[in-house]
């Protein structure tokens, strides 16, 4: 059954005139009541007719921003640094996530015709590109926060993974490692490809598994090459998740971290300072990612051209005690 203005009315607990108003961005609507609107207009996946839309009418003062999941552990951080820009710009923020594949981006899509916001950040959930750039070229301003391939049709805020990658290397090599392991994400990521390069570039090394980044996938894979007896005095693992990983395994196996072996992340998520030992590893500004690209999706709503190249931020090297 097709969801009227009088469903979304009911369960925001306003007038329909109200919801129009929020709909049009005509008359004067409470702010916190106009988010509540529009996350009910959300949540019931409402797609007003043309006459309830006035299609002419101006901005709704809304960011959409489109993610794959909220469970990554860096996605917090992220999310923060958006809201934050857009909150202090007085524009609200609907938040879409493909947890349920097609019938998430079908929702999402709902949102999009219903023009509920007026543009959009995101971070690329899989089998989503093809409809996103469909979308940007029939109008739809969108930045991009690329982790996942290089996307040059789209405005984009990138981190430095190339040369993460190289300064994980570099550490490694003052420290006299030599036979270095690398434990990658999935390669087709171009995040994953950038941090592979940099570190090789530096480092050298046939020994490198694909893994999964999860903490499981990073035991596993550390628990295999120790049982086929495969030497490596160092591991670079492509996210901090899977380095929890491979220090259990290492734990286990009675090879003393770094003393044995060193490990160095990526990312820098909060758990990282609190892992046995504390990780030493690649941080990505991810809050200041998230506001980059609110400001620069902010900038383009408000007229102002979007830039020809990628807004890239530097990452950082921390040390602490699992490769000092």
């Amino acid at each position: 059954m097709r969801v009227t203005i009088a469903d979304v009315a009911r369960e925001a607990g306003v007038s329909k005139t109200t919801v129009s108003r929020v709909i049009n961005t005509k008359g004067e609507v409470d702010r916190s009541t106009a988010a509540r609107v529009r996350e009910v207009i959300a949540q019931l996946g409402y797609v007003p007719s043309s006459g309830a839309v006035g299609l002419a009418r101006g901005s709704s003062r809304t960011v959409g921003m489109l993610v794959p999941s909220l469970t990554w552990p860096w996605m917090g951080e992220l999310l923060q640094g958006v809201v934050d820009t857009v909150e202090a710009a007085d524009y609200g923020l609907l938040l879409f996530t493909c947890n349920r594949g097609a019938e998430s981006v079908q929702r999402f899509t709902s949102q999009v015709s219903a023009r509920a916001f007026d543009g959009l950040v995101v971070v690329e959930p899989e089998n989503t590109l093809g409809h996103l750039t469909e979308l940007h070229r029939d109008g739809l301003p969108i930045v991009l926060i690329d982790d996942r391939g290089h996307h040059p049709e789209f405005p984009s805020v990138v981190t430095t993974n190339h040369e993460g990658g190289a300064s994980a290397a570099r550490h490694l090599r003052a420290a006299g490692r030599s036979r270095p392991l690398i434990l990658t994400g999935p390669q087709h990521f171009g995040c994953v490809r950038d941090r592979l390069d940099g570190f090789r570039s530096v480092l050298p090394t046939e020994l490198v598994v694909e893994g999964d980044f999860t903490e499981r996938g990073g035991r596993l894979a550390v628990e295999e090459l120790l049982a086929r007896d495969v030497a490596f005095d160092s591991v670079f693992v492509h996210n901090d998740i899977s380095a929890a990983g491979v220090l259990r395994a290492l734990r286990a196996a009675g090879r003393r971290v770094p003393d044995d072996i060193a490990v160095v992340g990526f990312d820098d998520i909060p758990m990282a300072e609190h892992t046995e030992p504390p990780l030493t590893t690649v941080r990505q500004p991810t809050r200041r990612m998230g506001e980059t690209a609110a400001r620069m999706l902010l900038s383009h709503l408000g007229g102002t051209p979007v830039p020809d190249r990628p807004a890239v931020l530097p990452t950082e090297l921390v040390v602490r005690h699992s490769a000092p």
